[in-house]
């Protein structure tokens, strides 16, 4: 199995194009068929079996077969995982800047006693 940051590598490089993420949104609605996935869109059906072959490979998909038709759906769990790391980022950056703020707050209330 791969370990976190290989994971989140895999999702955030699968989200990097747009047709993967217009995909994984449109799953998140409900499962859909690679016909229904691929209908509109103006690639060859192997273009978007590539797309959706990264999708799986990277976690954020899973795909059934069942006879001739391929099912998709999106998989919450490797959704969780990024929207995981984003938001511990989100924190990290946003306790900076409120720090920042505080810093430069100080700087003007010093420059208005001194001036």
């Amino acid at each position: 199995m791969l370990n976190d940051s290989a994971r989140l590598d895999l999702a955030f490089h699968a989200l990097a194009d747009p047709t993967r993420r217009g995909f994984v949104a449109r799953l998140t609605r409900s499962p859909a068929t690679v016909s229904e996935l691929a209908r509109p869109l103006r690639m060859s059906l192997p273009a978007v079996m590539q797309h959706l072959r990264l999708l799986e490979a990277s976690g954020l998909i899973r795909s059934e077969k069942k006879g001739r038709v391929r099912t998709c759906r999106v998989e919450p769990k490797a959704l969780a995982a990024a929207e995981l790391w984003i938001g511990e980022q989100r924190a990290l950056w946003e306790g900076r800047l409120d720090r920042f703020e505080t810093y430069v707050e100080e700087l003007k209330d010093r420059e208005s006693r001194n001036g």
